[in-house]
This record gives C-alpha cells, structure tokens and sequence, in this order.
C-alpha cells in the first residue's frame, strides 16, 4: 500500500491545518505527552443551581462560598491549627474581601501582622484548591496583576530551607509596600474561580425576586457557565425579542410583585406610557390587581393604588394580546384560554368549561364585546412605546444575547442531563408528539425544534414570518399545554385574577411529573438523549420540592435530582427551606439544602454563612479523572488526531518545518 493512501485527502488537508500549530516531531510529542498527562488528574467541580428568581444576594453568596466548598477547604486546611472563628473569618474574607477588609480594618490592632498571617493562611487556601489542575490552567485564571507573583508562591517548596527566606521575603514586601489588600483580593477571586470548575444554572433566573439583572451580570463575569433556559427565562427572552404578549406578561409579574426597581432602574425601560394610560382609563376599584407587597418592600398606599391600575391595564392588554396568538396559531389548541369573549356584562359572569361563575371585575372600559381581543388606539400606543423600550434597552439585550450564547433548552454534560422543566409525556407515557414549525416531533426532537424557533424569534430578520412564527412560539413555552418549560394543561391568570372559586383556578401537571418517580421513565429519557442510563442522570429544576412534608428531591432510584428547593422567597413557606444546590465533584454528587439567608452586611459583620446541609446520594468507586468526562473524550480525540500527524511527519506525507 503506498504510504499516501493510510489517509484520506480530507485528512491530509486537516492534518496539514494542523501542523501549522505543531511543526515538528518534538511539539506534537509534547503536546501528546501533556494531553495524555491531563487525563490522570481528577476532575473538576461543577456546581449547580436552579430557579434563582432575582433573588441576587442569596445567589451571591452562593457562588461566592460554592455551596460550601470554600469553608470545607478552609476546614481541610486548617482544621486543626486555627480557631473555628477565624476559619470563619477566613472564609467570610474570601467570600466578600474588599468589605471584609473594611471591617477588619476597625477592628484589628496590629494590621501588619495581620496581613502577614492572612496572607500565608490564603495562599495555602489557594495551593489546596489549585492542586489538582495544570500549572498551565492555574497559570491561565492567575489576576494578570499579580500572576507572576502568585505563581511564585503557589509552587515555591517553602519547607526548604533555602527558599524560607524567600518566601517570607514576597509576604513582608507586599505589605510594606501597601499592595497587601489588593493581593487579598486577588488571592480571594483566584481561589473561588479554582473552587468550581463549571457552573451550571438550571433555568429560572427571572421573575418575582428583586433583581435578576444583578444575577445576569454576575453570570456574565463567570469563567465557565452554562444555562438551560427557564420559562421565566423564554419570557423575558421573548420580550427582548419584540413579542408584545411576552411584555405584556413580563410586565404584569413585575408589577404583581411590586417589582418595578429592576424594570426601571436596571433595564432602564420607561412605564410613563403605561402610567398614564392607566390613570386616566382606570378610575374605579382595581382592588383585584393589588400587588403582593413583602416586608421588605417600602410601599405606601398611594403607590399600591398607583400600582393596582398599571397591573389592571397591562393585564386586560395582555388578555387580549393572548387570544391573538391564540386565533391565529390553531395548532395551539388553546382556545379554552380565549376567555374575554365568554364574559357576560349584565350578568357579571364569565362562562369556563360549560360553567359560568360570578366575575370579581366587570370594569373594563377598553374591552369591546363585539370585538374583545383588539387593542383600543390608546392600548396600541402603549404597546409601541413599550417594545420600542425593551428593543432599545442595551443591557437587556445584552443580558438576552449571552443567555442565547451560553444557553440551551437542554444540555447533556458529563453523562448528566440537565433541563428546567420537563419532556412532555401522555397519560400512557409515551412522548407527546407536537407539531412546531411545520414538523410533529417529540421527545428530544420537540425539544430541538422548539430552541430552533427560540432563536428564530430572535435572529430572524425583522418582521419576517419566522421572526413572527418564533416569538408566537416564546409566549407558548410560557405558558403552552404542551410546553417543555411550563409542564401543564394550562395558565389560569384570568381565574386566578377575576373568579373567587378556586376550583376554576385548577391547573394540571403534565403526566411527565407522575411517570418520572419511577426510574422506567427516567431510563427512556436518558435513552432518548443519547445517554447510558445505568450511570447517567437527570438534574431538573421547576417544581419546589416540599421538604417541609417530607419530599424527596432524590428521585426514581437516584435517576432524576430536583434542585429547585425554593430559592426564592416566595416559595420558602412551600419548601421549608431555601434552596438546593448540586456538586459534582471527583469523589461524587453531594446535594446541599441551604437555609434562609439574611444579608450581605450580616454575613460579613457576623461571619454568618448560610446555614447548609450536606447529603452524599452518589459516591463513586473510584475518583473520577479528566479521562472519563466530555473534556476527557475531546482530549482523547486530540490525541488521536496528534498521532496520526505524528505518522503522517515519519512516513513523509508531511514535512517538518525547519528549525
């Protein structure tokens, strides 16, 4: 056989591409000598986190003490030379360094000695944590500032006695020269971006909590993170993209939680059309619209009144723009959703489901009966103005565009499925089949297809039919029966608003959630997505688990893990904690409930961490190496693709480059 014919000309051409990286015999040993090198080490932490709901300084404190990875560090490090309180000072000072620095500054006597101390104890925080990756990849994450400094640090044999002096001599001079509070603060981030390798956010981001732009640019900043995208999430992502019912609908939750601080202050998107329009159209009670005010919240009756009106009229607004996308998308099948044509105005009832009930409100002076889903002129100008708002909002778009960039509705990662809400099943337990798009799909097809038309609604060109056709589908990820993020039969805001019975109000649960307690069904979803289900899992967030009475978030014999344990406020009483959080590191899965958090100032004037218990539900039989997870199988590629240029150079295909 001649020599050229062991490769294809495809492969010729890739391996000549790939020569121009490794010129020689010598850089393609190497390269394949270190690859091979990097498979043996353990693998990294991922840590994973779901329905956060703009609660950001609870999700701050989190990433910043990584579930407790941190203080377990600190603990493995020093837990039998230093006093629990300073292991917690310790930690509190890695979590938030530049207003722990303050603090201590107030407190401490002898600041140089302790800027000594410190900064030994968190260089040794640090070679800990970095111990178990490359130089090279430590190298990469070092503050540019000081990365030649701390490189000297993290790998100076310091038990020697000729490097002692060396060493004390890099600590004594960082202090003397007033460099030791920023080096702290670099020591600080270095060992946090260490601790976790991945992040994973397991959807849900926005809505109800005060702040989800803050935990957007929190992810942005994040050295490695990936999101599957909650309905919360498609509904603002819909907005973005210029859906009007998604901004009706992102507007209505903001104003039903008294949540207009981040709408205005942080997206920068102006309600005066919207205000105005409600002051003079709504003057009578619009008491069934008053917001949900926490303690936290300074309100004043005025503003609650205020408020009651502007949610009155985005809702109306919002009914109608529903049954628009209702009448023209028949394959939907929501038409039991069109409810304002079915209101009797002399009786004040409103016919559901063949029923009629006594209605709440019958005050809707822009609703015409003979046409009850068209927007009156004034409704109309509001709406424009509003979506020229959230068009033209810049972090907005730029928050939207990396949820895009780094999000999914779904994502298999190291033999883990991960996903927000649920794959849709019929009663029998087959996968649903839906048409979107054109096509009927189901299981992991339904999910493609459905992100296909999410970035659709946004990439499209504007105003062209699958722009239009893509930000339809966004409003029915909200809230679709058959929607892979909402996961039931229907959304019963109109009831829930305008009907006192509450058995109008009854919304069921996709059969998904019945069938996956069992691990059958669990086993065919892993199958269905090209998982080994003897060793894989699915991590799901959505449904508050109800630890309070007894549920398990550990379910079908270990095969689903729900991490949505009531991170937001709003759901704690449900939950009886506040939150779940997932580690996956080389020993295992540990899944952590955590406590209520207090504050930002209390953590650090008080050393107080957030109170978190941790459960070992998988411990592995042997440590998991870089060799056995997807970094690993793209390394083994490379190394593939290494040799066989390592042969094309000895049998002369190609040349080395001269020295």
């Amino acid at each position: 056989m001649d020599r050229q014919d062991q490769f294809s000309a495809e492969e010729v051409k890739y391996l000549k591409l790939l020569s121009k990286r490794f010129p020689t015999i010598q850089t393609v040993s190497s390269e394949i000598i270190n690859l091979r090198a990097i498979l043996d080490l353990p693998k990294g932490t991922e840590h994973f986190m779901s329905d956060l709901h703009g609660e950001h300084e609870a999700f701050l404190h989190i990433l910043n003490n990584c579930s407790g990875v941190i203080r377990e560090k600190v603990d493995i490090v020093f837990g039998n030379s230093v006093f629990d309180d300073e292991r917690a000072s310790l930690a509190t000072l890695i979590y938030y360094p530049e207003e722990k620095l303050e603090k201590i500054k107030e407190e401490v006597p002898n600041l140089h000695q302790w800027y000594r101390v410190t900064l030994h104890r968190l260089i040794e925080v640090c070679r800990w944590v970095s111990s178990k990756y490359t130089r090279s990849k430590v190298r990469k994450a070092l503050p540019s500032d000081f990365a030649y400094i701390i490189d000297e640090l993290l790998h100076t044999n310091y038990d020697a006695r000729n490097k002692e002096q060396y060493y004390n001599k890099i600590i004594d001079t960082i202090v003397d020269i007033d460099r030791a509070d920023a080096f702290i603060i670099a020591l600080a981030t270095l060992i946090k971006r260490l601790a976790v390798d991945h992040l994973h956010v397991v959807g849900d981001i926005f809505d109800r909590g005060p702040r989800a732009d803050v935990i957007m640019d929190l992810l942005e900043q994040h050295h490695s993170v990936d999101i599957q995208w909650g309905n919360h999430d498609i509904l603002w992502m819909g907005a973005a993209a210029g859906s009007e019912a998604c901004i009706a609908n992102v507007l209505n939750n903001s104003l039903k939680y008294a949540n207009l601080d981040m709408i205005e202050s942080g997206y920068g998107i102006s309600l005066r059309p919207l205000v105005t329009f409600a002051q003079e159209t709504y003057q009578g009670d619009c008491s069934c619209f008053t917001p949900k005010v926490s303690s936290q919240q300074k309100y004043n009756s005025n503003d609650i009144v205020l408020d009651s009106k502007l949610h009155k009229a985005i809702v109306v607004i919002q009914f109608k723009l529903e049954g628009q996308i209702i009448r023209r998308n028949p394959e939907y099948r929501m038409e039991d959703r069109l409810l304002l044509d079915k209101i009797n105005y002399e009786a004040k009832t409103v016919r559901i489901g063949g029923v009629d009930y006594p209605i709440r409100d019958w005050d809707f002076p822009t609703i015409d009966p003979k046409d009850p889903y068209a927007l009156t002129e004034r409704e109309r100008e509001v709406m424009d103005q509003l979506k020229s708002s959230f068009l033209h909002s810049e972090k907005l778009q730029r928050h939207v565009r990396f949820l895009y960039s780094a999000g999914a509705l779904y994502k298999c990662y190291n033999s883990n499925l991960l996903y927000h809400g649920c794959i849709p099943m019929e009663e029998d337990g087959s996968f649903t089949k839906m048409e979107i798009g054109g096509q009927v799909v189901s299981g992991r097809g339904l999910m493609d297809q459905a992100e296909k038309m999410a970035r659709n609604a946004f990439f499209s060109r504007f105003e062209s039919p699958e722009k239009l056709k893509g930000q339809d589908f966004m409003w029915y990820m909200w809230c679709g029966p058959n929607s892979p993020l909402f996961g039931k039969d229907r959304m019963t805001t109109f009831e829930r608003y305008l009907v006192e019975d509450k058995a109008s109000w009854e919304e069921h649960k996709n059969p998904y959630y019945k069938y996956t307690v069992h691990g059958d069904a669990c086993r065919r979803i892993l199958e269905e997505f090209g998982l080994n289900p003897e060793v894989s899992h699915i991590v799901n967030g959505h449904v508050p688990v109800k630890t309070k009475d007894g549920e398990n978030p550990v379910k079908a014999d270990g095969k689903l893990i729900v991490i949505d344990g009531g991170f937001c406020r709003a759901y704690q009483k449900t939950t009886g904690i506040a939150g779940y959080t997932l580690i996956y590191n080389s020993y295992g899965k540990r899944l952590i409930s955590h406590g209520p958090f207090t504050s930002v100032q209390q953590a650090i004037e008080d050393n107080q961490d957030i109170l978190s218990t941790s459960k070992i539900f998988e411990v592995l039989d042997r440590r998991c190496t870089v060799e056995y997870t997807d970094t690993g199988a793209d390394i083994k590629e490379q190394i593939e693709s290494l040799k066989k240029l390592l042969d094309a150079y000895r049998t002369g295909i190609i040349k080395e480059a001269e020295h």
